[in-house]
């Protein structure tokens, strides 16, 4: 699990995240409105793999983000491990990613 603050609401740091994830291109992450409620907004963070017209999607984790109030979010990122054969790679690429964002979006205190 990585927790850290960024900067900005959490839906814009959310809408950040999901362009961020995009330009990447291995992962996304997805706003699940039915998981995120007040002042808090939880993501999908899944594996994109794609084979014709057929898009398959594993989720990896979640993000959940919480207004800290002052214009800042609290952000945390925690690996669900899928289950399947290939959990080490999947593993390895939601770590990478989820410290690519830290990166990317975390604020000094």
């Amino acid at each position: 699990m990585i927790e850290f603050a960024a900067s900005g609401p959490p839906r814009a740091v959310s809408r950040a995240i999901e362009e961020f994830a995009t330009a990447q291109g291995y992962v996304s992450a997805l706003v699940v409105p039915w998981e995120s409620q007040g002042g808090a907004v939880s993501m999908a963070v899944t594996a994109v793999k794609s084979d014709g017209w057929a898009i398959e999607h594993t989720n990896l984790g979640t993000i959940t983000l919480t207004d800290l109030g002052n214009d800042r979010t609290r952000v945390v990122v925690a690996s669900h491990g899928p289950d399947r054969v290939d959990t080490k790679t999947l593993t390895t690429l939601f770590d990478r990613f989820a410290h690519q964002v830290q990166r990317q979006f975390e604020v000094s205190a």
